[in-house]
């Protein structure tokens, strides 16, 4: 379902662009619900879900229609979790900055729908079994409440053109629902990882 989701989105996104084109593969690994990140920038949930987060994804070419916000390029891709934890899919706009020969800093934004949890039960509601209250309670402890499947999705990455094709870049990715899309629990997820980005051409940004 979130595979089907992801290619869908990524059509879409390139449809929207007009005339950009896919431009960029992209890969990484990740850190997933990486706490010393959420710690620091007080955005994550505590540690509370574990495993690696494995992205794919694609990227436009500059879109240069749109050059009164700064010609983003528009990315859409997948994450997918090894403990089977929240998946997500995501999709939005990035812009490149240069700052040296070869280095660049990208700030992005998107939308992402996740298949975590949402609206866990509470563990101190009236009445509950025992065995009831030891089940939400290890839900707690251990898996993201968003609040909900809707959710905002910035990002940050230091990058670095490798070859004229390959690049790499540091990146963090956060998804949460900014209280916007649901009122009371917002718990977030961020992702710290690398990523690798093929050009599929002669790179244009």
């Amino acid at each position: 379902m979130i595979v089907k989701l992801a290619a869908a989105t990524a059509a879409c996104i390139l449809a929207c662009a007009g005339q950009a084109k896919a431009a960029d593969l992209l890969t990484g690994v990740y850190i997933h619900d990486a706490a010393f990140i959420g710690g620091a920038l007080g955005t994550g949930s505590a540690d509370r879900e574990k495993g690696a987060d494995i992205e794919l994804g694609i990227r436009s070419d500059r879109i240069e229609a749109w050059s009164l916000i700064g010609a983003p390029q528009a990315h859409a891709f997948v994450s997918v979790n090894t403990n089977r934890t929240s998946d997500f899919v995501a999709a939005g706009l990035s812009w490149p900055i240069g700052l040296t020969h070869g280095v660049y800093f990208r700030p992005g934004l998107g939308l992402a729908y996740t298949d975590g949890k949402t609206n866990l039960p509470p563990v101190n509601a009236p009445g509950l079994a025992p065995a009831e209250i030891q089940r939400r309670l290890t839900l707690f402890e251990t898996r993201i409440d968003f609040g909900s499947k809707i959710l905002f999705e910035p990002e940050l990455a230091l990058g670095a053109h490798i070859t004229p094709r390959i690049s790499a870049e540091l990146s963090w990715v956060h998804i949460s629902n900014g209280e916007i899309f649901h009122h009371g629990k917002n718990q977030g997820l961020d992702d710290a990882g690398v990523r690798v980005i093929y050009a599929l051409g002669a790179r244009g940004h």
